[in-house]
């Protein structure tokens, strides 16, 4: 026979917390501001004042990135120290973001950089060989991420720098060239009291301009291998401080550079020349087609047809799946 139920036999389970739940987070309206510096394997190198403190991501910044040259709002143990850790409660809004995607086809955008100014677009003149579709792919993040592109083109002592400097010369974009001994004081003078970052593949020469740029940097240097590619030297990127006022960052070399997450529109944006004829092309038009107005409308209007072409050799990059 099936025994009698009673009381002993009913189960309660008591509730998991007697507080009240709540969804306003603290203001920490006493965090002291700070601009991340580096970021090595989820630790933070935070500038505060004078001092560098290592952080740590707070819960309730949920999966949000925390990148170079954030600047951002700390709490904790403040005053530095080899045990001292600190949390970033707060990321200020952003005033550029350089962002990459592992590939074309992958819409996850991966923030490299925030608030930097100018991006230095490095190439090599030679060893290893320049290649302008990796360049182009570099200006269009700039112009989509709000950074002015400068083209700083290395090692001139091994080859000439006029074929480049004609390539990109319809796209507005300013030049400069360094060689062994020459160009870097003027390299310095246009990056004075700005933040800049260093970009490009590996091999070109980043870290030797961070070094001559910051004397006291110290970043490893290394040389191109047999196959015509550079070795990763630089592991993360990290910010240093110009002699004289500014900022420049040292990024990680790169192999390619994936555009998901630009539009035809962000890079439009970089050619307000062209903007009054886009606004005649069809709905949804990318600008490369038979439908596109822009050939009518530079014609008439007496755009430079390289002007016109330039543009479109950046659209197209977007959808190159060979950037070698």
């Amino acid at each position: 026979m099936p025994r009698e139920l009673d009381e002993d036999d009913v189960r309660v389970r008591p509730p998991r917390s007697t507080r009240p739940r709540t969804k306003s987070r603290p203001e920490h309206a006493g965090a002291a501001p700070g601009t991340v510096v580096t970021v090595d394997r989820g630790r933070y190198r935070v500038q505060v004042d004078d001092r560098i403190i290592t952080a740590v991501r707070a819960r309730e910044l949920g999966r949000r990135a925390v990148v170079t040259g954030d600047r951002v709002a700390l709490v904790g143990e403040l005053g530095g120290g080899p045990d001292a850790l600190a949390r970033v409660v707060r990321v200020e809004p952003r005033t550029s973001l350089l962002r990459r995607t592992p590939d074309d086809t992958d819409p996850v955008e991966r923030a490299v950089v925030a608030n930097a100014e100018v991006l230095v677009v490095v190439t090599a003149l030679a060893d290893p060989v320049p290649r302008p579709r990796l360049i182009d792919r570099c200006l269009v993040a700039a112009f989509d991420g709000g950074l002015t592109p400068l083209l700083c083109l290395t090692k001139s002592d091994l080859a000439s720098a006029e074929e480049l400097l004609a390539l990109y010369e319809p796209l507005g974009v300013e030049a400069l060239v360094t060689g062994r001994d020459t160009g870097v004081v003027e390299l310095q003078e246009r990056l004075q009291h700005k933040t800049s970052v260093l970009f490009g593949q590996s091999g070109v020469g980043k870290s030797t301009l961070v070094n001559q740029l910051v004397p006291d940097a110290f970043r490893a240097v290394g040389e191109v291998t047999g196959v015509g590619k550079g070795r990763h030297i630089s592991s993360s990127a990290i910010a240093l401080p110009l002699p004289g006022g500014g900022t420049v960052i040292d990024t990680p070399g790169v192999r390619s550079f994936g555009l998901g997450a630009v539009t035809p529109a962000g890079v439009l944006a970089a050619f307000p020349d062209l903007a009054p004829g886009a606004e005649e092309c069809p709905v949804g038009c990318d600008h490369l087609g038979s439908s596109c107005a822009l050939d009518e409308w530079a014609a008439e209007h007496g755009t430079r047809p390289e002007r016109l072409e330039s543009f479109r050799r950046l659209l197209r990059s977007r959808d190159a799946t060979d950037v070698e």
